[in-house]
């Protein structure tokens, strides 16, 4: 399997475990939220390797920015804009267009990255109050 069928096939997985997560906050299902968004993370962690073997060239990430800064993450649209950034970098792909995915992808996994901090903060003041 080529490079770029595996970085496509991780960003479906991705995209497939959010959709899942989408899911699992209609239904208010905490725990398969919070799995599901770990899943997606790590299947964009994976592209992002593979990404970055195969556009070795000098790449200036310090650019590529969350639009706009976030302070307070919104799960649901914060995990749309992410569905809408990793379905930009599979058009990317199938475009040859690996460095414009590679951005895209790198994005949504700083987006990914914010609402697994959110969730981990949000999980600490659960144990305080029980204390």
């Amino acid at each position: 399997m080529t490079t770029n069928r595996k970085m496509l096939k991780a960003l479906k997985s991705a995209i497939a475990y959010l959709d899942s997560s989408m899911l699992a906050m209609d239904k208010k299902d905490d725990g398969l939220l919070t799995d599901s968004v770990w899943h997606a993370a790590a299947e964009l962690e994976y592209a992002l390797f593979l990404f970055s073997i195969t556009v070795q060239n000098e790449i200036d990430k310090s650019k590529w920015k969350l639009n706009p800064k976030l302070k307070k993450v919104e799960v649901g649209p914060t995990l749309v804009t992410v569905q809408d950034l990793l379905n930009e970098a599979e058009k990317c792909i199938k475009n040859e267009k690996l460095l414009d995915a590679y951005k895209s992808a790198y994005i949504a996994r700083n987006y990914m990255l914010k609402v697994q901090k959110d969730f981990a903060k949000k999980k600490r003041e659960a144990l305080k109050k029980k204390k």
